[in-house]
């Protein structure tokens, strides 16, 4: 019987013939944590009795979540870990590089590795072929010392991806619309595989924002084959010696297939306070807000960012709604500012943030106040996620937040293209 994905490369790091329910001992090609799961770990390290990384090099801490930071006690955890830094000879990115997951796949993640970080978002390099999953600090401070860790082999569903995006439509209305399909506990520790004939059209770019939200479904990753985009991201990138193919094998034996006809989708948004409950643009359009933060892992990138400008240039943002742009890394930004795009935004009124996660979390940046409402482009939108319980999130696609951003209201993109 041919082999998923995830049964593939798990067979290959544990060197064992895994299959689906099995449990296997991995190796970790890329282990990391950020600052706010990263001073945790730190200490489950220490007290563990460690004393040394397995694979320095191979060992990285973000400084990404509060950066810069907000408060005396983040700024005090930032220290700890530039000194745990100093002392093993991990590397270590700091304040303005980027968001973790960004830098992951800039830098580092290839076709077949075993990345973990002390982060559910780590799913993102998912779709550069590799299994990438979030763990507890625990874990991953064993993982840091032994430079292996354990899995549980996840049981596979195929979304088959078929037809093309309609015009104003885009894939954080894709995966936005499959997570409200799903739900949000439907792929508990499945692996979401990714395939079909419309994977051709679909960027790097693009299969980062649906890898990113792969586990907002529960899913303990979200995987792409690994084909001509992958490479030549990878060649972009530095990487190309990193390339190999690999898919899965003919007769592989997935718990369900899904089929998406792209053809049929509209601009969606997950409303107030669930990521699956979710709903066409169209339904919802009309909502005040006062906030469109556009950014963050899932939808930070420079295409996201040309999408925005492109719905903006020429335009003024809603002078009753702020506009915030975070780009999700240094390299994001400067190409964003040699394309034109940040002078479109910034004239129509946006603010730049500090390449880094920025309003997402909640803990400064964006946060918002009593009775407020946000559109954005962000992977969650928990009750209290941004900062504040009594407030509300709707996520959407970036050009969605760009024509809300216009009108001061939830706005169906296509309205303004």
């Amino acid at each position: 019987m041919g082999k998923t994905l995830a049964e593939k490369i798990l067979s290959l790091k544990s060197h064992s013939e895994a299959r689906a329910g099995d449990v296997v001992i991995a190796d970790v090609d890329l282990a990391f944590v950020q600052d706010t799961t990263g001073p945790l770990t730190i200490r489950q390290f220490k007290e563990s009795g460690f004393k040394a990384l397995a694979k320095p090099q191979q060992a990285i801490i973000f400084l990404d979540h509060a950066a810069p930071s907000p408060a005396r006690q983040i700024s005090n955890d930032h220290i700890l870990l530039r000194r745990f830094a100093e002392e093993t000879g991990c590397r270590i990115y700091e304040v303005g590089e980027g968001i973790c997951h960004e830098l992951v796949v800039e830098n580092f993640a290839n076709p077949g590795d075993v990345i973990i970080g002390a982060d559910s978002h780590t799913v993102t390099a998912g779709a550069l072929g590799a299994l990438a999953t979030g763990m507890g600090s625990s874990d991953v401070a064993v993982a840091l010392a032994l430079g292996k860790t354990w899995f549980r082999v996840p049981e596979s569903l195929l979304i088959e991806l078929s037809g093309v995006l309609p015009r104003g439509v885009y894939v954080k209305d894709l995966i936005l619309y499959l997570i409200g399909q799903i739900g949000a506990d439907g792929a508990t520790y499945k692996a979401l595989e990714f395939g079909g004939k419309a994977l051709a059209q679909i960027t790097m770019s693009q299969r980062l924002t649906i890898a990113n939200m792969a586990v907002e479904a529960g899913a303990k990753v979200g995987l792409f084959p690994s084909d001509r985009i992958t490479r030549d991201f990878l060649k972009e990138h530095g990487r190309g010696d990193k390339y190999k193919p690999l898919s899965p094998d003919g007769g592989a034996n997935y718990e369900r297939v899904i089929p998406v006809n792209l053809d049929q989708l509209e601009p969606m948004l997950s409303l107030p306070h669930a990521v699956d409950s979710v709903r066409p643009a169209a339904q919802v359009k009309g909502v005040k807000i006062q906030q469109a933060f556009i950014g963050t892992c899932t939808n930070g990138r420079v295409e996201d960012l040309a999408v925005a400008a492109e719905i903006l240039k020429g335009k003024k943002r809603h002078p009753g709604t702020r506009l915030l742009i975070a780009p999700a890394s240094r390299q994001v930004l400067i190409q964003a500012m040699d394309e034109g795009y940040v002078r479109a935004l910034i004239e129509a009124g946006a603010a730049i943030l500090p390449p880094g996660c920025a309003a997402c979390l909640g803990l400064h940046q964006g946060v918002l106040g009593d009775g407020e409402v946000c559109v954005s482009t962000a992977n969650r939108n928990f009750k209290g996620r941004m900062g504040n319980p009594e407030s509300m999130i709707y996520l959407a696609s970036p050009a969605t937040a760009a024509a809300s951003a216009i009108k001061g209201e939830i706005t169906d993109p296509r309205e303004v293209m």
